[in-house]
């Protein structure tokens, strides 16, 4: 009796990426979108991605098509979830594997080309309807974001390099979305030892100056490797 052979259907992999931004000015979190140029969704806005090649590992198709869909070069890029289910995508059976990137929305701006018709930012809370299963991809990512929030310096880089501790302050209240007392809140940061006061003080503002500080990235990475744990 002959035995059954398996034959494996074709299956492509995809990569999607979710960037995320902070409007320092607003304390807005947005995210960044690309229109789609081609079919299918022709027209819908969707998250920036496209095919992997043979020739290059997930990680690189992930920066490949954020420089090539958006101009995003040199991002915070981390891989966040597997997606798979059957019929996510028209064109046949399609894997996706999402990352998620942080950046200074005042240092990037996106320039949309090859089939991307546009990109432009977006706030979270007033996101249009997505292509695909990218509604899903968003939620998974912003679901992350705030669950490593408390545990990883991560909101760093959605900052600029100088800020105030109001801007990072309410960076914490955007993403995990309520209020933090403040005399707590910068109690605990500076008690972390991992900024320094630069000695400045923001300009151009009607208010009383606030004085400026930056991460200190590499003394992150030090007193990681003995066991250090951030923790806010």
């Amino acid at each position: 009796m002959a035995k059954n052979i398996f034959v494996p259907n074709p299956t492509s992999v995809t990569v999607d990426c979710v960037v995320f931004g902070m409007d320092a000015r607003s304390s807005d979190l947005r995210i960044l979108l690309i229109q789609r140029e081609l079919e299918p969704y022709r027209g819908r806005w969707a998250l920036p991605g496209g095919f992997v090649r043979f020739d290059e590992s997930l990680a690189e198709a992930a920066r490949r098509e954020l420089d090539e869909e958006t101009g995003l070069v040199g991002v915070f890029l981390e891989q966040l979830f597997t997606f798979g289910d059957v019929g996510r995508d028209p064109r046949g059976r399609v894997i996706s594997v999402a990352y998620y990137a942080l950046v200074n929305l005042d240092e990037h701006n996106p320039q949309a080309s090859t089939d991307a018709r546009s990109a432009a930012w977006f706030s979270v809370a007033e996101a249009p309807k997505l292509a695909f299963d990218h509604q899903g991809i968003l939620q998974t990512a912003l679901a992350r974001l705030k669950g490593k929030l408390r545990y990883e310096p991560i909101g760093f880089e959605l900052l600029p390099a100088k800020f105030t501790l109001s801007q990072l302050q309410r960076l914490y209240e955007t993403v995990l979305e309520g209020p933090l007392d403040k005399r707590n809140f910068r109690k605990k940061v500076l008690s972390l030892g991992l900024l320094v006061d630069l000695n400045e003080f923001e300009t151009g503002v009607a208010h009383r100056a606030a004085r400026l500080y930056r991460f200190d990235e590499t003394k992150y990475k030090q007193l990681k490797k003995k066991g250090f744990l951030f923790e806010l």
